[in-house]
Order: structure tokens, then C-alpha cells, then sequence
């Protein structure tokens, strides 16, 4: 079976193992039901960006053309630092996307990985968000109004937490399981003495509240030793299909971080 179409970011569903689809020509392909099976994934040459269409030589930000990842809110600094958010000093890119993305409701919440982290998302992101980062345990920890609280309450956290997966770890699956509750409690006794007074009256606690999330991903083995596939280098790439995890396929000759490769046209053929 051969399939065609633009890589995108998998869609993904909560289940007892994760599912995953890629959205292709020829429809939804459900990559979860083709473990243990020959995949091949060839780039076409193509790229186009994710958000114009526009054909693109090089993309930039994960699937961007070079004037959309200039021009869009979406791809400016304050998503890699929301707490640096300038909405509130009116030079937001695109001020209705804003008020779409960044003023709702946001969670700050702790994940294990390859090992414990804070992080946060939409409140309409969970549990997505987790599942895209390979989160094994998850826990929100705090609702805040806005992506800005949401960053800052981070910032706080980061002086004691990392904020970062070691994506290696992360797909050996090398991980424990923490006890998040008592993470957040103890982590949280540290951070909120040196909170500004609105933050903390914008904040809402749920660590004691919530109970957290266990995530298992569709497996027959996981690698010990990490080799990425490169499109842009080698163009086909392929192998027997062992697990999927984030947002990354993993055979048992190398992984792809299909994410990185948004916006590239392939051709995916299937074999028994």
C-alpha cells in the first residue's frame, strides 16, 4: 500500500495504547496499527509551508515559509518564552490570534519524560500536549488566565525543575515513575514565598486537586542506542516499525521526529 500527501504533526488519541493518524491523500492512516510492519517514508522533494501553502526551498520553525515565520504571531519569541508576551504593549504580530491563543485559560502542570519537568499548555491542549512530548506521567499543577501567567508561573518553577526532555531518554523510555503530587507540594512551598502578589491572586492550585495522567505509547520494543534519519540527507528512509512515541516513529534502524519534517511531501509505502 502506498500513501501521499504533506507531513504534518500526528494527530493522537488518548487510549490504553496511544493512537496515532497521519492525515494523508488517500485519508487518515492509522500509524498505531502498523507496528512490526515494513514502513518506508520517501520525501518527494517538496516542501510547502503548513500555513500558506507557498513552496518553499528550506522551512523554518517546524513547516514555515520564510515570510509567514517572520510575520506570524505564531512564530514570533513569545512562544518559546511566553513570559515575554507583548501583547499588553500592543506590538502582538496578529493581536486576534493573540486573543485566540495566548489570553485563555493556560495550565502549568509537571511531566516525566526522561525524568521530571514543568511545563505548559492550553487548558484545550491536555492531554495532547503531553502525549506530543512523550510524557509517561503528567500532572497539572495550576490554572492561570493567560499564556504570559502561564510563563511566568514556569519561570518560577524552573529555578528548581528542568523545563526540557532529553528526547534521547525519552524515546529508550528511560524513565521512573515520580511521585508528581509530591513533587509539585514540595517544589511549590519553595516558589510561591517569591511570587509577585497578582500573580499569585491570578493563579488557581490544582496538584492537590487533580490526579495524575499515566500515558503508554504503541510498542514492540524501544531502542537502547539513538540514530535519527535525516530527509533532507537521505531522502527514503525505512524499517521495520517498532514503536511511535511523541512525535517521533521508531524503527528498529533509526528514529524520525516526523514534527521537524512539516510541510514535506512524501510517499509512505506499506509491507507486510
Amino acid at each position: 500500500m502506498k500513501f501521499h500527501g504533506h507531513l504534518h504533526k500526528m494527530r493522537v488519541e488518548l487510549a490504553s495504547p496511544t493512537r496515532y493518524w497521519l492525515d494523508l491523500e488517500e485519508g487518515p492512516v492509522g500509524l498505531h496499527e502498523w507496528l512490526g510492519r515494513q514502513l518506508s517514508l520517501k520525501w518527494l522533494g517538496e516542501i510547502h509551508c503548513i500555513h500558506c501553502g507557498r513552496a518553499t526551498r528550506k522551512s523554518f520553525n517546524q513547516g514555515y515559509c520564510y515570510p509567514c515565520f517572520r510575520s506570524l504571531a505564531q512564530c514570533d519569541i513569545c512562544i518559546v518564552s511566553p513570559e515575554k508576551c507583548h501583547y499588553d504593549a500592543g506590538t502582538c504580530r496578529e493581536p486576534e490570534w493573540g486573543e485566540q491563543h495566548c489570553l485563555q485559560p493556560h495550565l502549568v502542570y509537571l511531566s516525566n519524560t526522561s525524568g521530571v519537568k514543568v511545563g505548559i499548555t492550553r487548558q484545550t491542549q491536555v492531554p495532547t500536549r503531553w502525549i506530543d512530548q512523550g510524557a509517561r506521567q503528567a500532572l497539572p499543577i495550576a490554572r492561570v488566565p493567560t499564556r504570559k501567567d502561564a510563563g511566568r508561573l514556569e519561570v518560577a518553577f524552573k529555578q528548581y525543575l528542568d523545563d526540557r526532555t532529553n528526547w534521547r531518554g525519552m524515546l529508550k523510555d528511560d524513565y521512573q515513575p515520580a511521585d508528581l503530587p509530591r513533587i509539585a507540594a514540595e517544589t511549590w512551598q519553595r516558589v510561591e514565598p517569591g511570587l509577585d502578589e497578582d500573580l499569585r491572586q491570578r493563579l488557581e492550585w490544582l496538584a492537590d486537586k487533580s490526579a495524575p495522567q499515566d500515558i503508554d505509547y504503541p510498542a514492540q520494543a524501544f531502542p537502547q542506542k539513538i540514530a535519527s534519519f535525516n530527509l533532507d540527507k537521505t531522502p527514503q528512509i525505512g524499517g521495520r516499525l517498532s514503536a511511535v512515541k511523541g512525535q517521533y516513529l521508531i524503527f528498529e534502524n533509526g528514529v524520525i521526529n516526523l514534527r521537524k519534517y512539516a510541510g514535506y511531501r512524501v510517499e509512505i509505502e506499506l509491507k507486510d
